[in-house]
């Protein structure tokens, strides 16, 4: 319930907006990772025309979602890519003090709302600096780039940063994926790939199982193998202190489909399992090892039993990991803009890996806090929005 003393801001819409203003807008739409996003992409691509930008928007297969980015400057090589996200996760089961898709400033410092540091504020510091881009005598251009569904495992990160790279003449040189970091530099991150492993025993007396093939049986042993591995990824010395953990791990979340009494052999079973890896280990070297195991246990159970099978389904892409060098011109330039020298890693999975493989050199940096993300009562200090501002401005001086 939101206290008389705390009200949701309003604005009208306008082509010269602050940042606030801005951000009140976006904050108002209710766009979850998933759905449809043609109304927060509409309202941002009516404020680039009314400041005079052309814009590109790139379809998803359905042509039910859309990812836009802009050039702002002179077409040549070295550009930097300010990149950020529409969606945000749900609010449904939290218990909110303020209205989520409402604006909300109580007084304390800090603006209240869904996304509005995971990662809107972001958005809102770029695109409130739009018009003095436009201004500006950009020697090196400024681009933006927004993605869909990236709550949802970074789903359109590599077709945004792919068209980007093909579709202009010259080359950007860099991205700034805008997460919630305090404006510090985050360098790394552990890449994640989610899969679905469904296999099919028979029904038959509990008594006969070792006749029989169980369903069940057999998930387990394919889930010891994937702790077993994390395991002797360790004792192989594949440990990256960078990260905490320091090194890839597996994790099975969910477990379904499997048997329907105590003494019948299970005939169905399923679980959903990923890989968090950190750069020096491969996805596909990983899977491929598993997949090995997996029709290693087809050929034996199959001599009891010759229908079993062992599908494995890609549940989402993989979101690769990112690891740009310390000693990289965008971690300078990052330093530069920020003021901050620290380099950190992320423990969470973004698009900035997307834009690495695109052949960006990518860092994440952006205002607000990630610990406020994808929480209750979720804010943005409005000492970070304007320090944020503040990073785009410093971005636009030293590109002139």
């Amino acid at each position: 319930m939101v206290a008389e003393s705390s009200k949701p801001l309003s604005f009208a819409q306008s082509p010269f907006m602050n940042v606030t203003e801005i951000l009140h807008h976006l904050i108002s739409f209710p766009v979850l990772g998933g759905q449809v996003n043609s109304s927060i992409a509409s309202w941002i691509e009516n404020y680039l025309t009314q400041n005079g930008v052309a814009f590109v928007n790139v379809w998803n297969e359905e042509k039910t979602k859309r990812c836009i980015h802009c050039r702002i400057g002179p077409a040549i090589d070295g550009g930097v890519i300010l990149s950020g996200h529409m969606d945000v996760v749900p609010v449904d089961g939290q218990d909110w003090t303020y209205p989520p898709f409402e604006l909300t400033d109580p007084g304390d410092g800090k603006l209240y709302g869904r996304g509005t540091s995971d990662m809107k504020g972001y958005v809102a510091c770029c695109l409130s600096l739009v018009p003095e881009m436009m201004v500006a005598d950009l020697k090196r251009p400024i681009y933006l780039a927004l993605s869909f569904d990236e709550e949802i495992g970074c789903r359109s990160g590599q077709m945004l940063a792919n068209h980007m790279r093909d579709y202009y003449e010259e080359k950007p040189a860099f991205a700034i994926i805008g997460e919630p970091t305090m404006l510090h530099g985050f360098n790394c991150q552990k890449g994640i790939v989610v899969y679905k492993t469904s296999l099919n025993g028979i029904n038959a007396h509990s008594s006969k199982i070792m006749e029989k093939v169980s369903a069940i049986h057999e998930s387990a042993r394919l889930i010891t193998w994937l702790e077993d591995k994390m395991h002797e990824l360790i004792g192989n010395g594949h440990i990256d202190h960078r990260f905490v953990p320091p090194h890839t791990t597996f994790h099975v979340g969910t477990f379904e489909k499997s048997g329907t009494q105590f003494n019948i052999v299970s005939d169905s079973a399923s679980f959903m399992w990923e890989i968090r890896n950190i750069p020096m280990d491969s996805i596909a070297g990983l899977f491929g090892e598993f997949e090995a195991f997996c029709r290693e246990r087809e050929v034996i159970c199959q001599q009891k039993f010759p229908d079993f099978r062992i599908v494995n389904e890609e549940i989402h892409d993989e979101v690769p990991s990112l690891d740009t060098p310390e000693e990289s011109r965008v971690v300078e330039l990052i330093r530069t803009i920020t003021g901050n020298h620290a380099i950190k890693s992320a423990a969470y999975a973004a698009e900035a890996g997307q834009f690495q493989r695109a052949g960006f050199e990518a860092i994440i940096c952006g205002p607000g806090d990630i610990d406020q993300a994808h929480k209750a009562d979720e804010f943005i200090s409005k000492d970070q929005l304007q320090k944020g501002v503040g990073m785009i401005r410093k971005l636009i001086e030293i590109s002139c």
